[in-house]
């Protein structure tokens, strides 16, 4: 079950964090991967490593907020299978703490980017009767998180995306959903507990960790089995959802 031999999956910000281990895991599962990073350097990190489990990965260096970008590297790759639209920042701040630059670089490439790829991979989904996108939502579209005006507004916008596109190319079997993680554990959590709490770090991992009801961070990993499934002919009949992967963070947190 949910095996992906002989589809060619493209994953945005598959050099660390979930797109890594989503990309690791889609190779595993018999899975040609295309890798879109900003750098070679980041994507090639992951793609030594699937070559090295005996996996097939390419990588390719793209800025996801430039559309002619986006376009051309989609049409270097060709036909495809699955797109998984996991690049996106983060953001901290209140709507009269958010400066215009910075609303617009969050727009630029949590929503526009996921706009440009998903726009970019149809033609190429269609090359092959049809496929599956998923986009990386958060809870941050579901409830209200103190301090991410932007990203909340970001992710929402997301999730809106994912009924739109699901609802568009019902009848071309492209299949569209979201995941909405909570606080999972990735180098970037662990850089922003450096950078901010230096001299707290230990403690501040504790806190944010015991902010999900189930008393830990997810796992890239964790995340990354959602989406074999939801990419994998198991999940052919759902389209249009979102799935929280959240340890209890929507529904405990009270």
């Amino acid at each position: 079950m949910f095996r992906l031999d002989h589809k060619i999956a493209v994953i945005t910000g598959g050099g660390s964090g979930i797109g890594k281990a989503i990309a690791q895991l889609y190779a595993k599962q018999g899975a040609v991967v295309h890798i879109i990073e900003l750098t070679m350097d980041q994507a090639n990190s992951t793609v030594d490593e699937i070559l090295k489990g005996g996996g097939l990965a390419y990588a390719h260096a793209c800025d996801v907020s430039m559309n002619a970008s986006v376009m051309n590297t989609f049409n270097q790759i060709g036909a495809i299978d699955i797109l998984v639209n996991n690049a996106g920042i983060a953001h901290i701040g209140k709507a009269d703490t958010t400066s215009e630059a910075d609303f617009d670089k969050i727009m630029q490439v949590n929503v526009k980017g996921v706009y440009n790829c998903i726009s970019a991979a149809i033609p190429q989904l269609r090359k092959q009767s049809g496929g599956s996108i998923i986009n990386m939502a958060s809870i941050a579209a579901w409830v209200g998180i103190a301090d991410r005006f932007a990203y909340s507004t970001a992710k929402g916008a997301v999730m809106a995306m994912t009924l739109s596109v699901a609802k568009d190319y019902l009848k071309e079997n492209i299949r569209c959903n979201s995941i909405s993680p909570a606080r999972v554990h990735t180098p970037f959590v662990d850089g922003f507990i450096e950078k901010n709490y230096p001299d707290q770090q230990a403690q501040i991992f504790e806190k944010l960790s015991q902010s999900q009801p189930i008393g830990r961070m997810g796992k890239p990993e964790e995340v990354a089995s959602l989406a074999l499934f939801l990419a994998s002919e198991e999940a052919a009949f759902i389209t249009g959802s979102d799935y929280p992967i959240d340890g209890g963070f929507i529904k405990l947190n009270n």
